[in-house]
């Protein structure tokens, strides 16, 4: 059985079918950050999660120096919809992106998409280690789902691929934009557009104006750095929108 006096509740992501009596064996990686970072021991409960079938807890069992089982007791929250926008976002340089996924996916971020703009300053990106770093922001913030991290893809083309009806609120640094609280309350549900950090293209931003469903806001005054902006506006969308 778990112990009443067990340690506090660390969370880990399996990508495996959970249940109860289910054996399960993680990764090294995750042996070593159970046994050795956080230097749990024989008994000692971790969280579960895959993001599918809720969350449970489990017994860990040391079988070696630095390998473990888990021994899955019981469930300790059901599965249940965690609704979030999605983020469309000019790729940033390394330690800023990385920020902004952890962040993202903190504030209930459905979708990371990145988006290649015209003075975009990246052009490539490690999906691999972007979904890494979600998957450690989940485990930390208590999300029972995680984010989708989409390959990077040019504007126009994502835009082309959007089909899920929603209306697109775009980060506008002109000052034109609509307040962004005035227009959540305007629009409703929405998904967000921040641009890289020297702006959209003119011709950009007039081409965004084009599409239906694109509302452009403003995020006030102040010039922000592009992961300040999608943060400020995932913010807003939490506040303002969420369910929870």
């Amino acid at each position: 059985m778990i112990r009443d006096d067990a340690p506090a509740k660390i969370r880990l992501y399996l990508d495996l079918p959970l249940g109860d009596g289910g054996l399960l064996e993680p990764s090294p990686a995750q042996c070593h950050y159970l046994l050795t970072v956080m230097r749990r021991r024989d008994g000692d409960t971790v969280a579960l999660f895959n993001g599918r079938e809720g969350e449970w807890l489990a017994r860990i069992e040391v079988f070696e120096r630095r390998r473990c089982r888990l021994h899955i007791e019981r469930q300790s929250r059901p599965q249940r919809p965690e609704p979030g926008p999605a983020l469309l976002f000019a790729p940033l340089k390394r330690f800023r992106q990385e920020f902004l996924i952890e962040k993202a996916t903190e504030l209930g971020v459905a979708l990371l998409a990145p988006v290649l703009c015209r003075r975009s300053v990246v052009d490539r990106i490690n999906r691999n280690r972007l979904v890494s770093i979600a998957i450690e922001a989940a485990e930390q913030c208590g999300r029972l789902t995680l984010p989708e991290v989409d390959q990077a893809m040019p504007l126009a083309e994502r835009l082309a691929a959007r089909a899920n009806g929603h209306c697109l609120f775009v980060g506008d640094e002109t000052g034109s934009g609509q307040p962004v609280a005035d227009a959540f309350d305007e629009h409703g549900l929405g998904d967000l557009l921040i641009g890289p950090e020297g702006g959209f293209d003119p011709e950009e931003m007039a081409e965004l104006r084009e599409h239906d469903g694109v509302i452009p806001i403003s995020l006030g005054p102040r010039t922000l750095r592009a992961e300040t902006a999608a943060l400020a506006a995932l913010a807003c969308w939490q506040a303002l929108l969420a369910d929870d």
